[in-house]
């Protein structure tokens, strides 16, 4: 099959909110307002226009035009979209972090493209064994049977902000439930035709 067919459909520019998202073998539009992001997604399935991603996007720029984020944990990064949004808004350091092999190699070769070698380290890991990892925001993007136990570590509350995504609806009320009893403060919520959930939130401790 074609690359295309492999990928559902042509790799056109998209624009989600303030991001452009293009393959490299497209030059960049003239739109002055636009946030130039280069995105080959090889392989790898996440081209960034996933209903998740795209609300991710906009959550991220939302929290960065609040605050300033120095450190950047993205969990399950995919194509490192995300990450690298963040480090377009000005993010200093992010941490980009998925088990799949391919899918790191793909970010990896994302942060090339974009030239943010110095502000963006790709991780081949888990996503559990990474909590540690000292971030202003904590982006997951990932399978609720792995953010279940994300929310649960201590190290979840110790992130002031929190973006949680690619859950299921029953899987976000689940999520959300759990964290109706702890120091956190649910900011706000998107939902994709009823299907997909991505939650904002804030941790009470900072």
């Amino acid at each position: 099959m074609t690359y295309a067919e492999w990928q559902g459909g042509r790799i056109e520019p998209v624009r989600i909110g303030r991001f452009l998202l293009r393959p490299p073998w497209i030059e960049a539009a003239s739109e002055k307002d636009a946030i130039d992001i280069i995105l080959d997604p090889g392989v790898v399935f996440g081209t960034g226009t996933h209903p998740t991603t795209a609300d991710c996007l906009k959550a991220i720029d939302r929290v960065c035009a609040l605050e300033r984020i120095e450190h950047m944990l993205d969990l399950g990064t995919g194509t490192g979209v995300l990450a690298l949004a963040a480090a377009k808004l000005g993010c200093g350091r992010a941490l980009a972090v998925d088990f799949n092999y391919l899918a790191a190699v793909t970010t990896l070769e994302n942060v090339r493209h974009n030239h943010m070698g110095a502000h963006i380290l790709v991780v081949n890991g888990r996503a559990e064994h990474h909590l540690d990892y000292p971030a202003d925001l904590l982006v997951a993007n990932i399978h609720y049977d792995v953010m279940q136990h994300l929310v649960r570590d201590p190290g979840f509350l110790e992130k002031p902000w929190f973006i949680l995504s690619g859950m299921l609806r029953s899987d976000a009320k689940r999520i959300c439930d759990y964290l109706a009893n702890r120091p956190v403060t649910i900011l706000d919520r998107w939902s994709r035709d009823g299907v997909w959930h991505t939650i904002l939130g804030k941790s009470r401790k900072h």
